[in-house]
């Protein structure tokens, strides 16, 4: 399609172990050259990594796409790809525009200098014109509010006031196509505010973006689509909010069934799914059990636990009767407003008492399952103020 700014087709990054990549001076291949038919005998008991492998995929014009995956996955590497910095081992990416990058803490600094100059310094650097700096340096400077520092040398800058630096420079940059990676993770709550502001304006302008980030709350407020990179793979593609809670759930913490009985065969919601699109909306879920034995006087517990295995809803019922045979049990809830996210189901059934007067467990069960919840987040944008559950708030000044 002509309104494809980024095409990716087999790409692939392959690292020795134990070797840095660093750039060749001439006496560098001299070097290689004469010493070449020593190192030969060696080659094969060489190392090697893939740090990327068979990478796919495209992206339009105005989109912004979101990376997630573990630390290693690979994230970093393809955008040090797409952006220059290194070359592949196998495929290409072909990048149509402008590129502005912010893959690290004050990329094209120098600690001796002043932050003014280092403003100068790292715009020419990403490819800003003297007089492109001039008519944006005092929008930057304000954007970073490091005014008062401005004159003092970078080294005697704390790390959060040279990313909020490297990232005005960065955001001022007007690219075409903006490539961030994690540097939200270090910047103050009201810096990352602004930063999330900034990139929305960016976005709404046709520019595209590719975001790196371990907060899943940026990732589903920005982005329209995400790449979920595993082992150097594309594990999965697509909607922002599936793709994020297949990968939370990939995450969480499976448990195995206790007790002999092996009495629950799966659970849904409302009869279709584990997907939760609206947790203000009455909730039905549906418990599928298999009773080789009656239950009588019993007990029949429902939980929803988060990743730490902490219990965010629970229910529990005594002086259950159960017959002998196939049952679906019903547990019906006016809303389920929990964060987006992923979430455990725990459920447990006893006979003839409950686990505090001496119930037999029929058993005990993690479901293999896991409670989606695709929806809009309504809370904090920040993840560690977001809370656990998900409800709207208004605000009025008077």
């Amino acid at each position: 399609m002509s309104d494809v700014v980024m095409e990716v087709r087999g790409l692939g990054k392959r690292y020795r172990i134990g070797e840095r990549e660093r750039y060749l001076a001439l006496r560098d291949i001299l070097t290689r050259a004469i010493t070449a038919p020593f190192r030969r005998a060696s080659r094969s008991k060489r190392e090697y990594v893939w740090a990327l492998r068979d990478i796919n995929l495209d992206v339009h014009q105005g989109q912004v796409v979101g990376l997630i995956g573990r630390n290693g996955a690979g994230k970093t590497t393809l955008l040090k790809l797409l952006s220059r910095i290194t070359r592949p081992t196998e495929g290409y990416a072909e990048v149509r525009g402008r590129v502005g990058s912010l893959l690290e803490v004050g990329t094209g600094f120098h600690p001796e200098l002043t932050g003014r100059e280092n403003v100068y310094l790292s715009g020419a650097i990403l490819g800003m014109t003297r007089r492109e700096i001039d008519r944006k340096f005092d929008d930057i400077v304000a954007f970073a509010g490091v005014e008062r520092f401005l004159d003092t040398p970078l080294k005697h800058f704390s790390t959060g006031m040279q990313m909020r630096l490297a990232f005005a420079v960065a955001a001022h940059l007007e690219p075409e196509i903006l490539l961030v990676d994690e540097v939200l993770a270090v910047g103050d709550l009201e810096f990352q505010k602004k930063c999330l502001g900034k990139m929305e304006e960016v976005s709404r302008s046709g520019r595209t973006i590719v975001f790196v980030s371990h907060q899943m709350n940026q990732i589903r407020r920005l982005c329209e689509q995400v790449f979920w990179l595993e082992n150097g793979q594309i594990q999965q593609s697509g909607r922002t909010g599936e793709v994020i809670a297949k990968y939370e759930a990939s995450t969480l913490d499976r448990g195995n069934a206790i007790g002999e009985k092996n009495c629950f065969l799966g659970w849904s919601i409302c009869g279709n799914g584990n997907v939760i699109r609206d947790g203000l909306r009455e909730v039905t879920f549906h418990v599928y059990t298999q009773l080789s034995e009656p239950v009588t006087r019993g007990h029949f517990g429902f939980h929803v636990l988060n990743e730490a295995g902490s219990v965010l809803v629970s229910w529990g019922w005594d002086d259950v009767e159960i017959p002998a045979g196939n049952h679906e049990i019903l547990v019906r809830a006016p809303m389920m407003p929990l964060r987006p996210g992923a979430y455990t189901i725990f459920a447990s059934i006893y006979n003839r008492g409950n686990n505090l007067n001496g119930g037999v467990p029929v058993e005990i069960w993690t479901a293999p399952t896991p409670l989606i919840m695709d929806t809009v987040s309504l809370g904090h944008q920040q993840d560690r103020w977001t809370g656990a559950v998900n409800i709207p708030g208004r605000m009025e000044i008077r």
